[in-house]
């Protein structure tokens, strides 16, 4: 396959795609074409290739991805209509990859793959391999498990707000976690190999930790805390999430027991036994990059 080196990034001023568009401008080794929102006030840095679009018409996207070879979607999983729009269009304007807004739990284990909370993400990727199969464009899907420090700063992994962590089914449950920086720095490895990594999943983490490490952590940085960490079972978690569901309450309440049911039930895969990092770049973190991490959150 030929290199890629024309790169649109849609999302690129969220969590994510703010850190994927710095990485990849600070590469250098790419021309980058971020797509905005017609009406957006997200601003970027003067000089860069910013296309405003429609994320509804398929012309507008076509149009916007133009001699392009590799479209990034750090898109939210809820504009589940912009990315099928976005696919067609990438297969109109004769784009090779395509990188859904996957970046998260592995959705190769059915019993994850079933989870409501991943409905929308499982269509994306049964679109994808789909549509891989009868034209030249190609996919990559990047999981990278739970986010590390995003995970840490929205009290996700570890709910360090009240010093009243809730610790699932017992807190020793191994599980891969990956900072927003390292699945950048993938997704350039990805652009980087397109032969290596054409039509299949990557696998990515900085390393493997548990909640009573992250709180034994939490603990050392702010020893001061009266730390008083809430026992739950995984188990009751979803079944709340069930009756929530079934009632139409679609909302974080609702699915982060299911996000939970992915990262920390050891039937879930949250734990990679086998990652890509050598091949896309990825260095890994140590404990005390977690305590770095958490030193600004505890103060």
């Amino acid at each position: 396959m030929a290199a890629l080196k024309n790169i649109v990034i849609a999302g690129a001023s969220g969590s994510l795609g703010s850190i994927v568009f710095k990485k990849f401008v600070e590469s250098g080794k790419f021309n980058i074409r971020v797509l905005k929102r017609a009406g957006s006030a997200s601003e970027f840095p003067a000089g860069t290739d910013v296309v405003e679009v429609d994320y509804s018409s398929l012309e507008s996207l076509k149009s916007a991805l133009q001699g392009q070879d590799a479209v990034i979607s750090t898109l939210t999983t809820l504009a589940i209509d912009a990315q099928l729009t976005f696919i067609d269009a990438a297969i109109a304007a004769g784009v090779q990859r395509f990188l859904p807004s996957e970046y998260g739990s592995n959705l190769d284990v059915p019993s994850v793959r079933q989870l409501p909370v991943f409905a929308q993400k499982v269509k994306i990727q049964d679109v994808l391999i789909e549509k891989s199969k009868s034209t030249p464009l190609s996919y990559t899907f990047v999981y990278n498990a739970a986010f590390l420090d995003w995970g840490l700063q929205h009290n996700f992994i570890l709910d360090h707000s009240q010093s009243k962590p809730i610790i699932i089914d017992g807190g020793d449950v191994e599980f891969s976690t990956t900072t927003l920086s390292s699945v950048a720095d993938a997704l350039i490895g990805v652009v980087s190999h397109p032969d290596e990594t054409k039509n299949r999943v990557v696998y990515i983490h900085d390393l493997i930790t548990t909640q009573n490490k992250l709180l034994a952590l939490a603990k050392q940085v702010a020893p001061e805390r009266s730390w008083a960490p809430i026992p739950v079972a995984l188990d009751d978690l979803t079944a709340k999430a069930d009756e929530r569901l079934a009632k139409g309450l679609y909302d974080m309440e609702t699915f982060a027991p299911y996000l939970f049911r992915a990262i920390f039930d050891p039937k879930s895969g949250g734990k990679f036994e086998k990652t890509d990092n050598e091949l896309l770049g990825v260095k890994g973190k140590t404990d005390q990059d977690i305590v770095e991490l958490l030193k600004p959150l505890l103060k």
